[in-house]
């Protein structure tokens, strides 16, 4: 009990090292992207700054993934209890995970649903957003971000899908990359279904009203 107490100690030592480290430093792989490469896909990403990524794209996402990403500490409760009562009332399913908990995913457990991931993605997040601003929060999250198989990030996603760099993304574009993110194995924002037009429609209504919200973002 003594020996694998000491190994979780130093497993969580060692995660919140890195932690600290990421707030500077990039990422080199995530458990996603490994994954997608023992799968045979070749990976296709390249880092870049906030700055060098289209505001058009930082409000879209605010918009359609969590409108209140500026003013939580990691995880939106209102948002938790608005999914649990939608559920309750069989109104559909609704997302609660804040982009903070997206990166803590992204950034350190997998793509499969679970109960487990979701426990985990919690504490992850709270720890991440003591730790970092909201701007590199978000930073992170558009660089390591999934749109495709083998495909990581804004601006290898820009690249990809509108053959140019993500500062030259139109709001139009931005849209449509943020309405693919809940599936970008199946949404194609270059050529978008009838479902995803509607979604990227109802974001794109959205972004006038976000944009005092997100100010940690959009703000040099």
């Amino acid at each position: 009990m003594r020996r694998v107490a000491l190994a979780l100690l130093v497993i969580a030592g060692a995660l919140l090292l890195s932690i600290v480290v990421f707030r500077f430093v990039t990422p080199p792989i995530t458990p996603v992207m490994l994954a997608d490469k023992l799968r045979g896909a070749t990976l296709k990403r390249h880092w870049v700054p906030l700055d060098k990524i289209s505001p058009n794209l930082r409000l879209a996402v605010v918009a359609s993934e969590d409108g209140r990403f500026c003013a939580h500490w990691g995880v939106d409760w209102a948002a938790v209890k608005d999914a649990v009562e939608a559920a309750h009332s069989l109104k559909g399913v609704r997302g609660a995970s804040t982009i903070s908990m997206q990166t803590a995913k992204n950034l350190y457990l997998w793509n499969e649903r679970s109960y487990v991931r979701k426990a985990l993605e919690v504490p992850f997040a709270y720890l991440m957003t003591a730790i970092w601003p909201k701007r590199r929060m978000m930073e992170v999250y558009l660089n390591i971000a999934q749109w495709g198989p083998g495909l990581y990030g804004a601006e290898a996603a820009s690249r990809y899908y509108f053959r140019k760099p993500a500062s030259a993304l139109t709001r139009r574009e931005a849209v449509l990359l943020a309405a693919a993110l809940p599936n970008p194995r199946l949404r194609n924002p270059a050529k978008p279904s009838r479902r995803m037009l509607l979604v990227a429609n109802a974001v794109e209504g959205r972004m006038p009203y976000m944009v005092k919200r997100a100010q940690c973002v959009l703000k040099p």
